[in-house]
């Protein structure tokens, strides 16, 4: 499991999450027993958090990466995208979690175009981009999308390279750890 402490926690200058509750929405909080996909019983859409003193630590340091960085537009704001975007700590690979209200987010632009440039951009650290809606995760790659299906708790994304007469290509494939 990933420890949300591990991410970048600070909001960058002049951010912050306003309106915004879609983290409420689509990841799990096990201390809540919430599931990814369904609106916290705490949460509050448009207002944020009913017990926001008490909130669980997984709650307390998440910061969506359009919270933490300057450089992501307007667009990018969660309540909008429909996209919460993160860096798995572990990994490093970005993780994109889809609103379930709204599945086909991730493959309008300008988000599907970037999401394939930062695709492109990871190649060469071994970084993947991961969109999931709620457990089922989908590898967006240069030139294609590899749907993995639901990942479970133990299992882990691999990618071989393997020549072909027109280069290098990623095979991507999900294993049990």
């Amino acid at each position: 499991m990933l420890d949300p402490a591990a991410f970048v926690s600070t909001p960058a200058p002049g951010r912050d999450c306003g309106t915004c509750t879609l983290c409420c929405k689509v990841y799990d909080v096990p201390a809540l027993e919430k599931p990814a996909g369904s609106w916290c019983r705490h949460c509050q859409p448009g207002r944020g958090c009913g017990i926001h003193e008490t909130r669980p630590a997984h709650c307390r340091s998440f910061h969506c990466m359009w919270m933490t960085e300057a450089w992501l537009g307007p667009e990018w704001k969660p309540e909008r995208s429909k996209l919460v975007l993160s860096v798995d700590p572990a990994t490093r690979f970005l993780l994109v979690q889809v609103d379930p209200g709204a599945p086909g987010a991730w493959r309008r632009e300008p988000f599907y175009g970037q999401l394939k440039s930062w695709a492109a951009a990871g190649l060469q650290q071994g970084r993947q981009v991961v969109v999931f809606l709620n457990k089922s995760a989908t590898v967006v790659l240069p030139d294609r999308d590899v749907p993995l299906g639901v990942m479970g708790p133990n299992d882990r994304i691999v990618a071989r390279e393997r020549p072909t007469p027109q280069g290098l290509t990623l095979d991507i494939e999900k294993v049990a750890a």
